[in-house]
């Protein structure tokens, strides 16, 4: 499954400064995270969730969905 985290950040109108401030990491880990470098942990993907006002089931899409493999 890939994360379409840039995609749900952009929707509600956030940098990617402004999740690195409400989450207290860098603007590179969200970059990171965007990118498919690292994952943000459990406790971070259920803030990035509330941040952008959507479920965990918003954050996945299914492989065969998604362009990256």
């Amino acid at each position: 499954m890939k994360i379409r985290l840039a995609a749900l950040r952009v929707n509600v109108g956030l940098s990617q400064d402004d999740v690195a401030n409400a989450l207290h990491v860098s603007k590179s880990t969200v970059g990171k995270w965007e990118n498919y470098k690292t994952s943000p942990t459990a406790t971070q993907l259920q803030q990035l969730c509330d941040l952008y006002r959507c479920t965990l089931n918003d954050v996945f899409i299914p492989s065969k969905l998604s362009k990256r493999e």
